[in-house]
């Protein structure tokens, strides 16, 4: 019987060395296999808030009207001496083909000889970052003011323009071939402080036609786009000394301005009604 005992030896040697090779090999084996889930993919922009303007009137759960000439705010004209009085008045703001419409008309209402109109998403879409996307056909003609831009919503640094100024797009009509991204930022008037850089067409105006103007907006980075075109950037060593504001909530603004410091008054080349149509609005953010 002890000679039976010895004899397995070898044997029960043998099968453990087989078992321990075969666990060693099966465990490089799963470390060579791939992960069972799909490698981190990199963030998209991904739609977070849109107007497609395809109801019969102005979404009110998303914009608000602005009214009159200003001095409400203790400004005259808006602060830049502009000519129109805003209102919601149907004949100014309206809905038609999913498409908005802000008209501005010669006209004598409020005091004031033209009419217009002017909305904002304050406290109803308020963000910090994104893409900004609006794409839209532009009126023309002298003193003619159409801009879509965004102001702060918090004001953390104080009024304007210390707290900020975003402008997506802007046109004075008597250059209708050439828009304007522009930041305003800096102490109060008459110290303010702006930094922009304009976008001419090679052909044509943007009263020809539908253009898509965004902003793509990040910590410390703000670019500006004419249909994907990048044309302008912005970072906070473009702004020294002076402080940056643009890390904060901010939410937009659709106007069509007539006259002002920067455009003047219009004068006998211009013809009313002109109208500032937008065929969207859209809001991504990283998701």
């Amino acid at each position: 019987m002890i000679k039976s005992k010895f004899y397995c030896l070898p044997i029960i040697f043998f099968i453990l060395l087989f078992a321990c090779s075969s666990s060693t090999d099966s465990a490089n084996d799963n470390h060579l296999m791939p992960p069972d889930d799909d490698p981190p993919s990199e963030p998209e922009w991904q739609l977070v808030w849109y107007d497609e303007f395809d109801g019969d009137e102005l979404d009110l759960t998303k914009w608000s009207y602005q009214y009159g000439t200003g001095t409400d705010f203790g400004l005259v004209g808006w602060g830049n001496n502009e000519l129109q009085y805003y209102t919601d008045h149907e004949d100014n703001i309206f809905i038609e083909n999913n498409m908005l419409h802000i008209v501005a008309r010669e006209e004598r209402f409020g005091n004031m000889n033209y009419t217009s109109s002017r909305i904002r998403t304050y406290e109803k879409g308020d963000w910090m970052y994104g893409r900004f996307e609006i794409r839209a056909k532009l009126p023309e003609g002298q003193g003619i003011w159409p801009a879509i831009w965004m102001l702060p919503t918090d004001e953390v640094f104080g009024g304007w323009p210390k707290s900020g100024e975003i402008d997506i797009m802007e046109l004075v009509g008597h250059e209708p071939e050439t828009i304007h991204g522009t930041v305003h930022y800096g102490p109060d008037w008459p110290e303010n402080q702006w930094t922009g850089k304009e976008y001419t067409l090679n052909e044509g105006t943007f009263a020809d036609d539908f253009y898509v103007f965004s902003i793509e907006w990040s910590l410390n980075e703000i670019k500006w786009f004419v249909d994907g075109n990048h044309y302008f950037s912005i970072t906070p060593s473009h702004l020294l000394p002076h402080n940056y504001p643009f890390n904060a909530r901010f939410h937009l603004l659709i106007n069509l301005a007539v006259g002002g410091n920067w455009p003047g008054r219009p004068d006998d080349t211009t013809e009313f009604p002109q109208s500032l149509i937008v065929d969207y609005v859209r809001v991504y953010q990283f998701k």
